[in-house]
């Protein structure tokens, strides 16, 4: 009986091995849920004999799982991570293989994985590691903060067969080595607003494969294998990326992908900013404030001029105050807020002070000018033209965005009406656009904050400012201006009759103040 009884219990360990065991197919993407404090026995067999190595890849939304060439995790043979992988090379009559996925001890860990072969003519990603923990590491090393997101990865070296030495990573610059690969840098935006696990998976398997990752992403920069293997990229919080490398031999034509890493630039387990929950609650009051100005300054702003002294005021001195104060202490958000509002305040009562006391145009019109020669070079730079390498130089960068500033107020002093009208259409919008960026994510908010990232932070200029373009666009600034101008018979458009309506305009013939 005691025989019998101790063949039972070996039977059911067995057992339970092999319930927590899945079997892989060779590119086929596939669910795994490891259980608490568990594992999972990952097995792939049929390997084909053209195939020199093969990666395993496994991808979760926001929780950590450790990825480990044995059952009991080691350093330098497990990695843990929201994304990972480990590439195995194989031995000459080698057809199957198994490694480990471990969830930690506080939560369940569902996610996707995948396993790609390669053959002996492509390129080894990570195979030239001399800075990460696994001898051969095709992982992407991802951080960010508020101002930047950095990736790292380690060199790749040229393929070999099976049973074969692998090439030295050492040699002097030849067509024969290492030194002729590339590295191609690719981007890939989630859906906007969009912080489900779904989307995060479609978006994974759409880059997770060497022949399809070109269609799906930007291609960004090229690196040589002389360049430093390190990319920076603006952090945009609550806007999901998922970042990949391609390492490419140019002699044989073949290909090879790191593991792809993916980031939302926030934290799905703080209460407070967190990616579910961004925005501390001064931002939203001081914004949404913001925002109600803006509309004010957008429809009636050159009807009722000394209100729109004091906006425009406002905003002049609050955003240069709030660079100052950032780069120059270290007081707390909130209270460097509340001192920026201030601040911004008084900026606002003196330019209105300007107009009503000493009836001083040229004031106006120059601080009317300079805020909407800010927006103009913010938008120029927002666009692709941003990205080129001369503007990643910041006396380059400086020079060129004051010059565009600069051009804009001598306009206003030939057609002071004109100017003034476009100013409290176009930067009234604007400020609209920053109320709702309080509370939901909006690109178009990064036309001004990759400019102010730019003054706090002295890094900020090595940094690709690439952001996803909304699709449905709300046309703001058409509106603003229709109603921000005189109402004459030439406004026939359909925006310009939605805004005199808005407006309760119904003549043509409305007085307006002069500037």
């Amino acid at each position: 009986m005691s025989r019998l009884w101790v063949l039972c219990v070996l039977l059911c360990l067995v057992r339970a091995q092999n319930d927590n065991a899945v079997v892989f197919t060779l590119g086929t993407f596939q669910n795994v849920s490891i259980p608490v404090n568990g594992s999972v026995e990952v097995n792939v067999s049929r390997i084909p004999a053209e195939a020199a190595f093969i990666m395993l890849q496994f991808h979760t939304q926001h929780l950590n799982a450790t990825i480990s060439y044995t059952r009991v995790p080691a350093y330098g043979s497990s990695l843990a991570a929201i994304d990972s992988g480990l590439l195995f090379p194989l031995s000459p009559a080698q057809s199957t293989l198994s490694c480990f996925l471990l969830a930690p001890s506080t939560d369940p860990v569902a996610g996707i994985g995948v396993i790609l072969p390669y053959s002996s003519t492509d390129p080894v990603p990570g195979a030239c590691n001399l800075e990460f923990p696994l001898e051969i590491e095709p992982n992407l090393y991802l951080h960010y903060n508020l101002y930047e997101t950095i990736i790292r990865f380690a060199p790749a070296n040229i393929g070999y067969a099976r049973g074969v030495a692998p090439p030295a990573c050492d040699l002097e610059i030849s067509s024969a080595n290492r030194w002729r690969l590339t590295y191609d840098v690719y981007q890939y935006f989630l859906p906007e607003n969009d912080l489900s696990e779904r989307s995060l998976m479609v978006g994974m398997e759409a880059v997770a494969r060497v022949p399809t990752m070109p269609g799906d992403g930007r291609k960004l920069m090229t690196l040589s294998s002389q360049d430093k293997t390190m990319v920076s990229f603006n952090s945009i919080p609550g806007q999901g990326v998922i970042y990949y490398v391609i390492v490419r031999d140019p002699i044989y034509n073949t290909s090879a992908a790191y593991v792809p890493v993916h980031t939302y630039a926030c934290s799905f387990n703080s209460t407070l900013d967190g990616c579910t929950t961004q925005g501390r609650i001064s931002t939203k009051v001081f914004f949404t404030i913001t925002g109600l100005a803006g509309l004010l300054l957008c429809f009636l702003g050159h009807r009722f001029f000394k209100c729109e002294l004091f906006c425009l005021g406002f905003g002049f001195a609050a955003f240069f105050f709030f660079v100052l104060i950032t780069r120059t202490t270290t007081l707390d958000y909130d209270l460097q807020l509340a001192l920026t509002a201030l601040v911004g305040i008084v900026g606002g009562v003196f330019l209105v002070m300007m107009w009503w006391r000493f009836g001083s145009v040229m004031a106006c019109v120059v601080v009317a000018g300079l805020m909407l020669g800010f927006l103009i070079s913010s938008i120029i730079f927002f666009t692709p033209l941003g990205d080129l390498s001369v503007f990643h130089d910041d006396a380059v960068f400086w020079v060129m965005f004051i010059c565009i500033v600069l051009v804009v107020p001598p306009f206003f002093i030939r057609w002071p009406k004109v100017g003034n009208i476009v100013t409290c259409g176009v930067v009234g919008g604007y400020m609209v656009v920053l109320a709702v960026n309080a509370y939901t994510y909006t690109s178009l908010s990064y036309i001004t904050l990759d400019v102010l990232k730019r003054l706090l932070n002295d890094d900020f200029s090595r940094v690709f400012i690439t952001v996803p373009l909304q699709m449905i666009v709300s046309g703001w600034f058409w509106p603003c201006l229709a109603s921000s101008c005189s109402c004459t018979e030439s406004a026939r458009g359909h925006h310009f009759r939605r805004a005199l309506t808005f407006c309760g305009v119904r003549s043509a013939s409305v007085a307006r103040p002069t500037s």
